[in-house]
């Protein structure tokens, strides 16, 4: 079981302006800001993550805000939809909370026998809430106003588009071990076994749709989970031998990584669950601070001077 893709790691999206997004996901979903730090290559960007507690695998989401930044398109491509797993009987209450803060909203629906409320954050990112069909036993994040009876519990799903499917599945189950479970009209639905969580990649066929641009209220890639460093080397031993151009092993801080681009377009990572989000914070801290990757502490006074007030 540990030698295995364990579900998903984390997702990464581009969004507009910082204050916004960070408004959105904290005080309106109920997230936790596990940490405030910059993106690697551009130094003048936060890098915000969200989640649970611990910043548990699998509740990851993460942004990269760009002030002033295009509205991306989703389609193929591209991974268009993000499902988060919400307790049974709790969609009346986010619906209700989401017309009071005047958040985009559509109409709870049904998709592989579950109910599920579909809504969008301030760039307009793809976000539903799902109430799965086995009771998601996570521990949730609470917040003042969004207690643990209708709390997020991490992702549920995520739904990659695409013009021809047959390809990105034969990654999921020739290299992921993910398996088909069930199929709605142009939907197919995999899962992993390894865990009962946070495992399920959605695949849309869209032949005839227009390709995704990539802008704010897009997702820029997904990222599958691994144990540790071993078992990450190993998986790229294995996407190689695929044919796929996969990276270097790349230290994240707070976790390692490889990438590689599917040929439907999706940009794949593959994570690990070490060092964790405790390495440079105690974990009742996580999120209060700007946090630097080491080759940027000597410019930490100009990076905060051009990044945005977030108070």
């Amino acid at each position: 079981m540990e030698n295995k893709i364990l579900g998903l790691h984390h997702i990464t999206a581009i969004a507009g302006k910082a204050k916004q997004n960070l408004d959105f996901y904290t005080n309106i979903l109920g997230l936790r800001l596990l940490k405030k730090t910059v993106n690697f290559d551009d130094p003048g960007t936060y890098h915000l993550y969200y989640g649970d507690e611990r910043g548990s695998a699998g509740t990851i989401l993460t942004f990269f805000p760009y002030e002033g930044a295009h509205l991306g398109t989703a389609g193929p491509g591209m991974a268009t939809h993000i499902s988060y797993a919400v307790p049974a009987g709790s969609l009346d209450f986010w619906k209700n909370r989401f017309e009071a803060f005047r958040v985009k909203v559509g109409k709870s629906a049904e998709k592989f026998g579950e109910q599920y409320l579909p809504f969008q954050d301030p760039d307009g990112l793809q976000l539903e809430l799902v109430e799965p069909r086995v009771a998601d036993t996570r521990a949730p994040w609470t917040t003042a106003e969004v207690g643990a009876d209708v709390a997020t519990r991490g992702f549920h799903a995520v739904t990659l588009t695409l013009r021809n499917i047959k390809a990105t599945a034969a990654i999921l189950t020739d290299i992921f071990e993910y398996k088909l479970v069930a199929q709605e009209g142009n939907v197919y639905r995999y899962a992993t076994e390894a865990v009962p969580h946070a495992a399920i990649i959605d695949l849309v066929e869209a032949p005839g749709a227009t390709r995704g641009e990539g802008g704010a209220g897009t997702n820029h890639h997904i990222a599958f989970r691994v144990k540790d460093e071993e078992v990450l080397m190993q998986f790229r031993k294995k996407v190689a031998a695929g044919g796929f151009n996969i990276t270097e092993k790349i230290d994240r801080n707070y976790f390692y990584s490889l990438y590689f681009r599917e040929p439907g377009g999706v940009l794949f990572e593959i994570a690990t669950d070490n060092p964790g989000f405790g390495i440079d914070e105690p974990f009742d801290q996580l999120g209060s601070s700007l946090l630097l990757p080491p080759q940027y502490e000597s410019r930490r006074a100009a990076i905060e001077a051009i990044l945005p007030k977030l108070d």
